[in-house]
């Protein structure tokens, strides 16, 4: 009795809280309930002050972010494309600028710099489309088996073009800008009285002849001389306008060529022996 009376005292005087009767070890299967906390957030700040985040945070991000050969890389070259830059509006600036002294001692340059790669003039904006239709036509000298001589009528090229571009939805290159080239190569490579300008001029004439000897089909065969000659004629007014535009046509016309056997297609000149056997 004693025995247990001491035991007891003993439990008592160690200090440990004595659960409260009926209370049982709690299990994992238990709800746990969490308090909110009001221990504030870390700032990344030690307690003196100084900054302990890492460096990659710390400098955010751009150009700072890179590494410092990659900074100097990065800033040369947008300083480059920056004098590029201005060099180029210096340049537009002076090629559309009135007449001064810049562009008369560096005009030239300002030209290289400005026409390679943006060749359209101020029309770009003020557009002033062709007002006038140009037909290239062809007529030939022939020589019959008797010798006799006869001219045809004027053929018109370019009404033949015309007829084989319209409702042709993929038309050659030829059909649609042969005729003009040749009469361009013509004009640009001839004086007003058609004196030819050196070797140019001599293979426009050429080249001007082959296409008509080309464009006779059948009758090149019999042809001793060709000619050619523009026609200009100004676009009429639409109905519903107030202009009176004068339609009457403008002829040019080009001298006489005598026909070459370099001139007559493949062909031609043997059928053409061969018939006046």
């Amino acid at each position: 009795m004693d025995a247990y009376v001491e035991k007891g005292a003993a439990d008592a005087d160690d200090g440990r809280p004595t659960p409260p009767a009926g209370t049982g070890h709690q299990g994992p299967s238990d709800p746990v309930t969490t308090e909110p906390s009001d221990a504030p957030e870390p700032s990344g700040l030690s307690g003196d002050g100084s900054d302990v985040r890492p460096a990659a945070e710390r400098a955010g991000g751009g150009i700072m972010a890179l590494s410092m050969p990659y900074q100097v890389v990065l800033a040369v070259a947008l300083a480059v494309v920056g004098v590029f830059a201005c060099v180029h509006l210096a340049m537009v600036f002076l090629h559309v600028a009135p007449s001064n002294t810049l562009t008369k001692r560096h005009g030239q340059a300002v030209d290289d710099w400005v026409y390679p790669e943006f060749e359209q003039n101020w029309k770009l904006f003020a557009p002033n489309p062709l007002q006038q239709n140009v037909s290239v036509e062809v007529r030939a000298e022939l020589v019959a088996a008797d010798g006799s001589r006869r001219t045809t009528g004027w053929i018109d090229l370019t009404a033949q073009d015309a007829e084989a571009i319209r409702h042709n939805p993929m038309p050659s290159h030829a059909q649609q800008n042969e005729l003009r080239r040749a009469v361009d190569f013509y004009l640009n490579s001839h004086s007003e009285d058609h004196t030819p300008n050196g070797m140019r001029g001599r293979l426009s004439e050429e080249y001007m002849r082959r296409i008509a000897m080309l464009r006779l089909g059948d009758r090149s065969g019999d042809a001793e001389r060709v000619q050619l000659r523009t026609v200009t004629r100004a676009v009429a007014a639409p109905a519903w306008g107030t202009e009176k535009n004068d339609t009457a046509p403008s002829y040019r016309d080009f001298p006489w060529w005598p026909v070459t056997d370099a001139d007559r297609p493949a062909g031609v000149d043997r059928s053409r022996t061969e018939a006046g056997r």
